[in-house]
């Protein structure tokens, strides 16, 4: 039986059927996107030619360590593919991003992207988003008013549950940019739209991990193989 790791690293591995010489690469975060990351060093050690932009602090550590070489979106804005991992995706490819905490970057890198490829393990498919916490990037000036605006604004929606400050260690989680997170246990977000553009429209949200429109191609690895999908 596979374990975690080698499905992870099955998806990774298949994703660089879409990745060519000169290429300019997002390179996203996580667990998953490690496994491609590890799996694109091999290749670019063999003498493949890519640009990459990192989506975190972390990943451009691990990319500087397998001599990928690494530019800034400012140097590099417009990006040929991005590849990254997701918490959760349904059948149209609408994604729940930011377990890891980068879902800002992320999402910027993905939409600077022509394409962006999401490599999972087929466990994270699901019927309807939600079950995953949905991760809440914000300010931490008027956290609680922020708090208090997006608590009441998905009630509104119907959208019940718990609503928590991550943390890392005894402090507050903070990202690469300096924000907070707030972890949003809706169970189910049966409209990931008007959640998406209410969330937007609260002062303090800088950015929310619902990734909509941004994935064309989604290769899950199962028992059983890899399976690409497209949205549908």
């Amino acid at each position: 039986m596979a374990d975690a790791a080698s499905l992870k690293d099955r998806a990774g591995r298949a994703a660089l059927a879409y990745v060519e010489d000169g290429m300019r690469l997002g390179i996203g975060t996580g667990s998953t996107a490690e496994a491609f990351i590890r799996a694109l060093g091999e290749r670019v050690a063999g003498g493949l030619r890519v640009t990459g932009v990192a989506t975190s602090e972390r990943t451009a550590a691990l990319c500087a360590s397998l001599s990928i070489p690494i530019v800034t979106l400012e140097a590099t804005p417009v990006l040929d593919l991005a590849i990254d991992g997701a918490d959760e995706l349904d059948a149209a490819l609408r994604l729940v991003k930011g377990g890891g905490g980068a879902l800002l970057r992320e999402k910027i890198v993905a939409a600077a992207s022509d394409r962006m490829i999401v490599i999972a393990d087929a466990s994270k498919r699901v019927d309807t988003l939600g079950a995953f916490p949905l991760p809440i990037e914000i300010n931490g000036f008027g956290m609680m008013s922020t708090f208090l605006a997006i608590r009441e604004e998905a009630s509104m929606l119907g959208l019940d549950g718990e609503i928590t400050l991550r943390h890392r260690g005894e402090g507050p989680f903070i990202t690469d940019s300096g924000h907070l997170i707030l972890d949003a246990s809706f169970g189910r977000i049966p409209d990931p739209e008007a959640l998406s553009s209410t969330l937007h429209a609260i002062p303090g949200v800088v950015e929310h991990g619902l990734f909509l429109g941004l994935a064309t191609i989604a290769i899950l690895a199962s028992e059983d193989g890899v399976e690409t999908l497209m949205p549908g």
